[in-house]
C-alpha cells in the first residue's frame, strides 16, 4: 500500500488508467471479431486510436489495416468527409496601385 500522498495519488491515477485501457481493448476485440464490409471505417478508426494510445503498436496496426483491407478492399469515403474549399478567381483580386508623386 502506498504511503505518502503523492503514491497514493498515483496509484489513484493508474487504477484509472488501468480501466480506460481494458475497456478500449476490449472495444477494439469486439470491432475486430465484427468486421465486415459495410463497417470497415469504424473499425479502422478504432485501430487508429488504439494506436495513438499506445494499446497496439504502430505497425501492429498498419499490419491490421493492410490485412483488412487485403480481405475487404479499401474503405469508401463517406458523404460526410467530402469538403470543399472556396477558392476565388483571379479576376476578382484587386491590385493596390501605388501612387507616384511628381
Amino acid at each position: 500500500m502506498p504511503i505518502s500522498k503523492s503514491a497514493k495519488k498515483s496509484l489513484r491515477a493508474s487504477i484509472n488508467k488501468r480501466e480506460m485501457n481494458r475497456k478500449q481493448e476490449d472495444e477494439l476485440e469486439k470491432t475486430l471479431k465484427k468486421v465486415s464490409a459495410s463497417n470497415i471505417n469504424e473499425v479502422i478508426s478504432k485501430i487508429d486510436k488504439a494506436a495513438k494510445n499506445h494499446l497496439i503498436s504502430k505497425n501492429k496496426a498498419a499490419r491490421l489495416k493492410s490485412r483488412l483491407a487485403k480481405k475487404y478492399g479499401t474503405p469508401k469515403k463517406s458523404s460526410k468527409v467530402e469538403r470543399k474549399t472556396a477558392t476565388k478567381p483571379v479576376s476578382s483580386r484587386v491590385k493596390r496601385q501605388t501612387s507616384k508623386k511628381s
